[in-house]
């Protein structure tokens, strides 16, 4: 009878180890992430309304771009693009990493996540790039307006912005699928070794790299060109303000001056939400790694959440800080939510 019992109580504490298991019929699987019911279904209502949020922001801005021929500008057009990857961040890349974290597992076997570390490291590297891009095109459009007119066109940004995407992808992919970030990190691998983990990390020299390629360098061209902006755009300012007297032609150039510069400061707000969400981030990616991974998961993974923020935020800025865009949300969201069996004029 006592043999009996304790075969009873050995089977239960197999069951309650398998239940910890990522795979429990896989002897070398990895241990899910021991967390109380309450806390797991708190990440889940916390991050799958910010995941929605993502989704549906960025896809209305991309509708109003596309919708309102007003909004066909340059500038407006890489916008779009980057709404397009926030979008694709948000439906492909945020729920599976959701998933990941709350869950401590990885369920779609070692194939997908690849894809997913290279998908998630390219829309990373092109959402700066862009918003990179976007500096230059502000830097142009202020210091140097009758030359950004003729040189800046749809054609010119729609190069830039597949240069950007080749680039990404193409550093993205190379680096994830050739293992190079890998290298000398045998021992680490050996230990961490098991079914449902899918971490993406780096050594010393390629943590140092992705941060610099990916974020350090373009973030420092558009701290200085929007520094510039800034400078150029006070001194117009100042300009304008001195001026007594003011034809019907210099009104007209004011507005455009005034128009300039508020597109400026909004896309400089877009710009410092990006660095404050992914700062922490990068400054881990590089510090880690001299630290022998120490980093928990949990931190690291949070900081990942930090920097998907951006993303969510960027449709918000544009709402708050554009006219144009808060007129045009208010028509789009009219036509195709509340009254989409019904004609509305979509003019600006």
């Amino acid at each position: 009878m006592e043999w009996t019992e304790n075969l009873i109580i050995n089977a239960s504490h197999a069951d309650v180890d398998k239940d910890l298991l990522c795979f429990p019929h896989e002897p070398d699987s990895c241990s899910r992430t021991a967390r109380f019911y309450v806390i797991r279904v708190t990440m889940y209502i916390l991050m799958l309304p910010t995941v929605l949020m993502t989704v549906l922001g960025n896809f209305l801005v991309i509708l109003t771009i596309l919708n309102f021929k007003q909004l066909h500008s340059p500038t407006n057009f890489i916008i779009l693009s980057l709404a397009i990857v926030d979008c694709l961040l948000g439906s492909m890349i945020m729920p599976f990493s959701m998933v990941r974290w709350v869950e401590g597992c990885w369920f779609l076997g070692d194939i997908f996540c690849k894809i997913h570390s290279s998908l998630d490291m390219t829309l990373s590297i092109v959402s700066i790039l862009h918003l990179c891009l976007v500096s230059i095109d502000r830097y142009m459009a202020i210091t140097d307006p009758l030359v950004y007119k003729m040189k800046v066109t749809n054609e010119s940004v729609a190069v830039g912005i597949a240069v950007i995407w080749l680039f990404s992808f193409s550093f993205s992919f190379s680096v994830v699928l050739s293992n190079i970030n890998l290298k000398g990190l045998d021992d680490l691998l050996m230990m961490k070794s098991c079914v449902g983990n899918c971490n993406l990390i780096f050594n010393r020299q390629w943590g140092v790299t992705v941060a610099l390629v990916a974020f350090f360098i373009p973030g420092t061209i558009m701290s200085c060109l929007y520094i510039k902006i800034f400078h150029v755009a006070q001194r117009q300012a100042k300009v304008m303000a001195d001026r007594v007297t003011l034809g019907k032609s210099e009104t007209k150039n004011h507005t455009t001056e005034q128009r300039e510069r508020k597109a400026a400061k909004t896309l400089g707000i877009v710009m410092g939400i990006f660095l404050l969400c992914w700062l922490p981030f990068f400054i881990t990616t590089i510090a880690d790694p001299f630290l022998d991974f120490s980093t928990p998961v949990d931190v690291f993974d949070a900081l990942v959440w930090f920097g998907y923020l951006n993303s969510t935020c960027n449709p918000l800025v544009y709402g708050f800080f554009y006219p144009h865009f808060q007129k045009a949300f208010k028509m789009i969201i009219s036509k195709y939510l509340f009254h989409p069996s019904r004609s509305v004029n979509l003019t600006l």
